[in-house]
């Protein structure tokens, strides 16, 4: 991807938070920057509320498999650690590391993901949640996580957008 393609995006998705109205408008501009940029099959947000321990699914595309209203309980473990608390990417590509640390992998394989990419969003120090891209084995090779960087401000965005 060039850097005119992604300058051509990123126009594309600030046209759609500014001009669309509804909950999902932004969300949905992010996955579709997100489809142009890194490319996922499946696509969600997920909120933190450390205050009541739980991660909230604010966004999906598969919402038969992950539904919006999905909630679980946080987990003080290797992933929150290096995510929220550490504030890095996630990257896993084989279903087995990915085995290794989301108790749903055998949903998600089922899916044909095999990899995947988890990336925080926070403003101020404070993490707002986490968008989570997942593909086909091996999708998220060092050149698509470099691109990553590019939708951490739209991320941020969309966030603002969406409340």
């Amino acid at each position: 991807m060039t850097s005119h393609d992604i300058h051509a995006a990123l126009g594309v998705f600030h046209r759609a938070i500014a001009e669309e109205t509804g909950p999902q408008k932004p969300w949905q501009a992010l996955q579709a920057l997100a489809q142009q940029i890194v490319g996922a099959k499946l696509f969600t947000v997920t909120t933190v509320d450390l205050d009541a321990e739980v991660a909230r699914r604010l966004y999906t595309n598969m919402p038969e498999a992950y539904p919006v209203s999905g909630t679980k309980p946080i987990t003080v473990d290797p992933w929150f650690e290096q995510v929220v608390i550490g504030k890095q990417l996630f990257v896993a590509n084989t279903l087995e590391a990915i085995a290794g640390h989301f108790p749903d992998w055998e949903l998600i394989g089922s899916l044909g993901c095999r990899s995947c990419i988890n990336m925080p969003v926070f403003v101020r120090g404070k993490v707002l949640g986490t968008v989570n891209m997942l593909d086909v084995e091996s999708h998220f090779t060092p050149d698509r996580v470099a691109l990553v960087d590019h939708l951490r401000i739209p991320a941020i965005a969309a966030f603002l957008a969406a409340r």
